[in-house]
């Protein structure tokens, strides 16, 4: 292995801090003052807004910290019975969920056979999922079974739902499937 004069440099200065910092730990020195002291510094005059980790049906709680509308950290909640303050690895890197440059922030539609995306408007977007629904639903819709049992069912649809939609949300997708006849619904978040 190669190893430059900078790489060395790099290496004996965290070995040296290293060396150092335990030396300040093994010898009784408390660094949670500074630690705290940092912490504060770190989102100082942002507001605390509580919120609900996106990603599974745990729920762990999370600080969204905002300053001027802009989110500069988010972290977790110490109140959660769940997770008590802390995160999985998933849910540390929910800030890089909203300030990631490479996130989509514009629909992009591939026609089938094309090579290209193109950027649609959401209207657009909106307008031919309903017709791709209506499309399937109309034809693969079946009203009665061979012993004239009426089922009203959509055989070509399912719903797959997240883990932390609320309880408002689950209720009005629940009310929107079955009104499309709709039978398989899966949602870890079940009603």
């Amino acid at each position: 292995m190669d190893v430059s004069r900078r790489d060395f440099l790099r290496f004996s200065a965290a070995a040296a801090s290293g060396t150092a910092l335990s030396g300040l730990v093994g010898s009784g020195v408390n660094l949670a003052p500074v630690v705290a002291r940092a912490q504060e510094l770190r989102i100082k005059n942002a507001q605390a807004t509580p919120s609900i980790c996106p990603y599974c049906s745990v729920g762990c709680a999370t600080l969204v910290h905002t300053i001027d509308g802009k989110i500069v950290n988010i972290e977790g909640d110490n109140r959660s019975p769940y997770s008590e303050g802390t995160l999985c690895p998933k849910g540390a890197a929910i800030f890089q969920l909203h300030v990631n440059p490479n996130r989509p922030t514009q629909v992009l539609h591939r026609a089938p056979g094309a090579a290209d995306w193109e950027v649609w408007n959401l209207e657009k977007a909106m307008d031919r999922v309903a017709e791709l629904v209506k499309k399937s639903r109309d034809e693969t819709f079946i009203e009665k079974l061979e012993n004239g049992k009426l089922v009203n069912s959509t055989t070509s649809i399912f719903s797959l739902g997240g883990a932390t939609l609320d309880n408002e949300w689950n209720h009005i997708q629940q009310k929107l499937m079955r009104g499309l006849g709709i039978v398989p619904i899966e949602n870890q978040a079940r009603i």
